[in-house]
């Protein structure tokens, strides 16, 4: 079973409850908090899923806070991380596809193009390309972070 690291902010906590609902037969997952809709700092959990993420590179993160922009900056610090913010099932396919994502980043509090269960599914089942274009720049990407 695929494993899966999970965290959220406050206001991203409603939205990690139902996608662990949602894929939690599919999928393992692993939730770092946060637990309730209790304010706490995003940077936080973005570390958590980031530094898991990274230590092992057969799973993938998911995060989600209010509009999924601070997440995405904060995991995108972490060395190895390639945390991709999606408000489409187009934008999560092709993160994974093209860009070797291996976080997913969710907005809780603002409207997406799709439904964030289907970003997810999208996200989750789409592989990395490994075609020559995308694997060069993935590797550009990874000069980056020297």
């Amino acid at each position: 079973m695929k494993k899966v690291v999970i965290g959220s902010d406050h206001a991203g906590f409603a939205l990690k409850e139902v996608i662990k609902r949602a894929f939690g037969e599919t999928f393992e997952f692993i939730d770092v908090g946060t637990d309730s809709e209790a304010s706490v700092d995003y940077p936080v959990y973005a570390e958590k899923v980031g530094r898991a993420v990274a230590k092992d590179s057969d799973a993938l993160g998911i995060l989600v806070c209010g509009s999924g922009i601070g997440m995405s900056i904060a995991a995108n610090k972490i060395r190895g991380i390639r945390a991709a913010l999606a408000y489409s099932q187009n934008a999560a396919r092709l993160s994974r596809e093209h860009n070797h994502a291996n976080v997913l980043v969710l907005p809780g509090r603002e409207a997406t193009m799709d439904t964030p269960l289907d970003i997810v599914r999208a996200f989750l089942d789409t592989i990395f390309s490994e075609e020559e274009r995308h694997a060069r720049r993935v590797r550009e990407i990874k000069k980056l972070e020297k």
